[in-house]
């Protein structure tokens, strides 16, 4: 990770949507190589350290006719976007012909001009990978028929939704173990060692691009998931795993670059044994968003190991909107945790505008919508807070209370130090007020005042360095509000 902080945030962009909206504002179509240079100023706030550019390669002709023709789709598309006409609906950008950037958006001499432009800002720039699955027309399923998984006439006729005829062959649809498979794309065979090294060369070729790839649904492909998938139709698995050998492989041709999985069920600690530097952390957004903080706090209790190899986030391209899905300030307080606590952090474009239009990645325009300026000032203070805050090493602190008043059940703590007490983070995960005493984990506070300055909104508490130490630091917070102490001796 040369040239990547231990703890970067990442700035998603939805590419497509974002250029459509900035020539709007602009009065003329803007490709990745007509961005103005103020723009680039001003896209990721301070403290960004990487923006992923969501959904630049070439979409798939045939995966768009077939969306266009899929009724549940063509009903998302209207509930998004309700003034919704035939060009806005430019095709998944999961459902690849092609991995080489979509014309519509600059080619690749326009994601050149992009990236030097971020490098001018200090960012790094992140793009997507598939491993998984291509479009039907992609060059590879009449080129290389041997790299997908394959049937006969009898699959197809038993099941037409799970199989597909195209040049020539009968091949599966892509697909996860837990859903119908995909109509728009075909399964690449991830046993197939002919596959595996065109995929070292794929993610090669993006790495020549770019600093960092996100591998989309990276789980799929571990032998255990795609054995279990696919049987007999793919055979005995491989003595090597997966992604081992391809990581390998990539490194040996890019050795600084930073690899992010999207994983779920709970297999983010397999995918981080198998070489990449960061994995989703599903589980978190999960207990953030629907259960309670000792949910939180029991997810928070894994190793240290685990926990600054996640990349935390409240909202991205798949999740709905935080100012929908987490309503009355209950963003706020999961901002708040997924932006101090170890590992990565994931920020999505629109997330601190209060966007709440959860918009399907087969549409090139958005609607429009206010900004919210009281939201957007929030993170504008929480981001660079967060920056200051995560230095030194991370304790989960405990938080006690009073037999009559069990709130301190609902708030989170943790502190970030080093050879002194720097950062102490309380969040309360509730829509009640919620009061307790937090544990702090310096002996060195004795004898001294200390003065506790919120970054959040600049409120100072001084405090004896006794009582810290002995009956730890009190905090009383309204309904999800949170503290970010910077902490120093008076």
């Amino acid at each position: 990770m040369t040239g990547w902080p231990d703890r970067p945030v990442i700035y998603e962009v939805d590419t497509w949507p974002w250029l459509e909206d900035l020539g709007r504002r602009l009065g003329a179509p803007v490709t990745l190589a007509d961005v103005p240079p103020e723009v680039w100023d001003a896209l990721a706030p301070p403290g960004t350290d990487a923006v992923w550019l969501m959904g630049v390669w070439e979409r798939s002709p045939a995966g768009l006719d077939i969306a266009l023709r899929n009724p549940g789709l063509r009903d998302a598309f209207r509930r998004a976007l309700p003034d919704l006409a035939p060009g806005d609906v430019v095709g998944s950008p999961y459902c690849v012909r092609r991995y080489v950037v979509d014309g519509r958006l600059g080619g690749p001499a326009g994601l050149a001009a992009a990236r030097h432009e971020l490098a001018r800002c200090g960012l790094h720039l992140v793009l997507d990978y598939v491993p998984n699955h291509v479009a039907p027309d992609h060059p590879a399923v009449t080129g290389h028929p041997e790299w997908f998984v394959s049937g006969d006439a009898d699959d197809l006729a038993r099941d037409p939704a799970g199989w597909i005829a195209v040049g020539g062959h009968v091949i599966a649809r892509g697909r996860d173990p837990f859903f119908p498979p995909w109509p728009d794309v075909v399964q690449l065979n991830a046993f197939r060692p002919e596959l595996r090294q065109a995929t070292v060369d794929t993610l090669a070729d993006i790495l020549d691009q770019c600093d960092g790839v996100r591998c989309d649904m990276a789980m799929l492909v571990t032998n255990d998931v795609f054995g279990k998938t696919w049987g007999a139709y793919v055979g005995d698995a491989p003595a090597e795993e997966f992604w081992p050998t391809v990581v390998a492989a990539v490194r040996g041709r890019h050795p600084d670059a930073v690899l992010i999985a999207e994983a779920y069920w709970d297999l983010e600690w397999t995918l981080q044994q198998q070489g990449f530097q960061f994995c989703y952390d599903k589980r978190l957004y999960d207990r953030l968003a629907h259960e309670d903080a000792a949910a939180v706090r029991g997810h928070l209790g894994a190793g240290p190991d685990y926990q600054r190899k996640l990349i935390r986030f409240i909202e991205n391209h798949d999740e709905p909107r935080a100012a929908t899905a987490l309503p009355g300030g209950r963003d706020r307080a999961a901002a708040v945790a997924v932006a101090t606590l170890p590992g990565a952090t994931l920020w999505h474009e629109g997330q601190f505008e209060g966007r709440r239009t959860h918009l399907p990645v087969f549409l090139g325009r958005r609607p429009d919508e206010p900004a919210d300026d009281d939201l957007r000032g929030f993170y504008h203070r929480l981001v660079p807070a967060a920056v200051a805050v995560r230095r030194g090493d991370w304790t989960l602190l405990d938080v006690d209370g009073w037999p009559d008043n069990p709130t301190h059940r609902d708030v989170l703590a943790w502190a970030w130090h080093d050879a002194v007490p720097r950062h102490v983070v309380a969040v309360n995960l509730a829509a009640h007020r919620s009061q307790g005493r937090v544990a702090l984990p310096w002996t060195a506070v004795r004898g001294r005042r200390w003065r506790l300055t919120d970054l959040l909104d600049g409120a100072v508490y001084d405090r004896d360095g006794d009582d810290l130490a002995s009956a730890g630091l009190f905090v009383d917070l309204a309904p999800w509000a949170a503290h970010v102490l910077a902490v120093a001796p008076i």
